[in-house]
């Protein structure tokens, strides 16, 4: 089985379950260090106690990771197929936790095509336009000019924007492949 992507569907859950491992892991072995070193030296004034105490700084780091990705769910089996089989010629992104300096908004989908990008968002924590509004700001700072972003919280309207920029995409040149992934990779780069 390969490694799950950023922007992949299944990735929130990937992440999750990965930093509940590690930090289950990195605080068993905190304990461990402390009770080998007590059993030792029968007090907990010992070398081991220092390393597990150094210790509880990345088991906690990866406790926190955790904690943030917690709330968020990821896309569920049937909208995928929907928007895979509706968008099969769009640039298509996944399980997404945008990051701003002001909020952080999960964001469920974002198809991209030429200079048109449009995102679905089924959490009630993400505001449609602050999100628009951010991605927006974002392209533009990274000379993204003219481009339309549009997010929405209804999943039907959203399919039919998707329905319309793949059969707009069926026509489209080639070479607008290049700046469409290069779009995706500056929306992957703000998101957890």
């Amino acid at each position: 089985m390969s490694k799950i992507q950023k922007g992949q569907k299944g990735y929130i859950k990937s992440k999750k379950t990965k930093y509940l491992v590690w930090a289950l892991a990195e605080f068993g072995v905190v304990a461990a260090l402390l009770i080998i070193g007590y059993t030792q030296t029968k007090t907990r004034l010992n070398l081991l106690t220092v390393v597990a105490i150094v210790g509880c700084l990345p088991a906690s780091k990866m406790l926190v990771e955790f904690i943030t990705m917690a709330p968020h769910k990821g896309i569920s089996e049937e909208k995928y197929a929907e928007i895979e089989e509706k968008g099969n010629l769009l640039i298509r992104i996944y399980d997404m936790v945008i990051t701003s300096k002001e909020k952080v908004m999960p964001v469920t989908a974002f198809v991209i095509s030429n200079h048109m990008v449009c995102g679905y968002v089924e959490s009630e924590k993400t505001d449609e336009a602050k999100c628009t509004k951010y991605i927006k700001e974002m392209l533009e700072a990274n000379k993204y000019d003219k481009m339309t972003v549009k997010v929405f919280r209804d999943y039907h309207a959203f399919l039919a924007r998707v329905e319309g920029m793949n059969n707009i995409a069926s026509v489209e040149q080639p070479e607008n492949r290049r700046k469409e992934r290069k779009i995706k990779n500056l929306i992957l780069s703000v998101s957890m």
